[in-house]
């Protein structure tokens, strides 16, 4: 029987875990830079999974000290699926959100490390990666979060939400600078609707309420994810004021589309600005793969007279939007992406300002990762690097590149050689010492 696509090649999950000392490198790593880079993503225990968006999380680790790639490391996530095949109903036939594999993001947060997935409680990971168990912000959160929360940069709150099958489908979350959660409601949305990821700015907070619905046939047939396109279903972006978060929610109609990643987004006056990469569709078939690609698109919302303009910016289809998270909320002027058709890699630079690019071209056989920036010094949206893993099929091994955001085209500025491949997985961070 021929495995499917999401368990061969650089997809296919890795057998265990190590720890390695002092990793080769070509270049010089920069001296500024000490902390952990971490990348989160599926990598089934069992080897098996129904979908890739479903196995377990491992979490890949690069430690670097002062111009040094002190270690490699990767860890399973030892949520309660993992440990104890825990099911999202506990024996009551409650919802049990320590159930999941957070296999999706790694995030920090008031001084705790994250290991993120959309339909459970997040998991705490020591420095070192192993699981300290789940989080809850002290009994206060009662839904799932998201993988993509959003910490504002001006008053370090972590704003998030969570959804869900049942009522309430959408509840928004806030989280102080010290991570006490003060804060959840219910945003009133019709359907279970899968919801992704959403957008923050100074003044907003910024749902998508597009037509990929939960679909209950594919879900008691258990044929991965359970969720499909629906035709009749609406697509919209619905704001709310961060000064009045139990306010009304005000909602602004869109062509259909999805939306997995915002890039950024930020306040003019009377308008929002939001650069997202959009899909035309996803999903009318079957959840296994995708009907097109997104490519990076600008939505203009006109609070004044209730519109939305949609432009798009580039035809290249890429994913894994990125800015210097310093700038989120705020114009940032850069964004980044990764390009990949499989065969051959790249990262771009979008001056969003102008709507120019740069490409670090990767070449055949290279495929990049996310790619995280690591700023190189304290002006946010000033210099500072990109850091991607990035598989090498002719050799089936990865490295860790670090690329100078400011000079994308040049030559890395180091190529942190790992002791084996990372597989194929979705989003980290750059998390500093200080």
């Amino acid at each position: 029987m021929t495995a499917p696509a999401h368990l061969t090649g650089n997809y296919a999950p890795v057998t265990d875990e190590i720890t390695v000392h002092e990793l080769p490198c070509t270049g010089t790593i920069p001296e500024e830079l000490t902390g952990w880079y971490l990348r989160n993503g599926p990598n089934p225990h069992t080897m098996a999974s129904k979908h890739w968006f479903l196995g377990d999380g491992m979490v890949h680790g690069v430690r670097i000290e002062s111009g040094r790639a002190v270690s490699y490391r990767n860890r399973w996530v030892r949520t309660s699926t993992f440990t104890d095949g825990a099911t999202g109903r506990n024996a009551q036939g409650r919802r049990d959100f320590t159930a999941g594999v957070a296999n999706t993001h790694v995030i920090r947060h008031a001084g705790r490390t994250f290991a993120l997935v959309e339909s459970s409680f997040p998991y705490e990971l020591t420095c070192d990666l192993d699981t300290l168990g789940p989080h809850d912000f002290d009994g206060k959160l009662t839904t799932a979060m998201t993988a993509h929360p959003k910490t504002c940069p001006v008053t370090g709150e972590l704003h998030f939400f969570g959804y869900d099958f049942a009522e309430p489908y959408l509840t928004y979350h806030r989280a102080n600078s010290a991570g006490t959660l003060e804060l959840s409601r219910p945003i009133d949305v019709p359907a279970a609707t899968m919801h992704h990821d959403f957008a923050l700015t100074a003044n907003h907070v910024v749902f998508m309420d597009l037509p990929v619905l939960f679909d209950l046939p594919t879900a008691m047939a258990g044929g991965g994810m359970p969720f499909r396109w629906n035709d009749a279903y609406q697509a919209r972006l619905g704001v709310l004021r961060r000064d009045d978060p139990h306010g009304a929610v005000r909602w602004f109609p869109i062509e259909p589309c999805y939306v997995f990643h915002t890039l950024n987004a930020y306040d003019e006056p009377g308008r929002i600005v939001l650069h997202v990469m959009r899909y035309p569709s996803l999903w009318r078939e079957d959840s296994q793969g995708f009907d097109e690609g997104a490519t990076l698109w600008r939505w203009t919302v006109d609070l004044t007279t209730g519109t939305v303009r949609e432009d798009q910016m580039d035809d290249r289809a890429a994913e894994f939007p990125r800015i210097d998270d310093r700038l989120a909320g705020l114009d940032s002027r850069y964004g980044h992406v990764s390009v990949s058709d499989g065969e051959h890699g790249a990262l771009l630079r979008y001056d969003l300002h102008t709507g120019s690019s740069t490409v670090h071209d990767l070449g055949p056989g290279r495929l990049p990762a996310e790619a995280s920036f690591a700023p190189a010094d304290e002006t946010p949206g000033g210099a500072g690097y990109l850091m991607s893993y990035v598989y090498d099929a002719a050799q089936d091994r990865s490295d860790l590149v670090i690329l100078d955001a400011t000079d994308l085209a040049a030559r890395p500025v180091a190529t942190i050689h790992l002791p084996r491949r990372v597989p194929h997985g979705f989003h980290g961070n750059w998390l500093p010492d200080h």
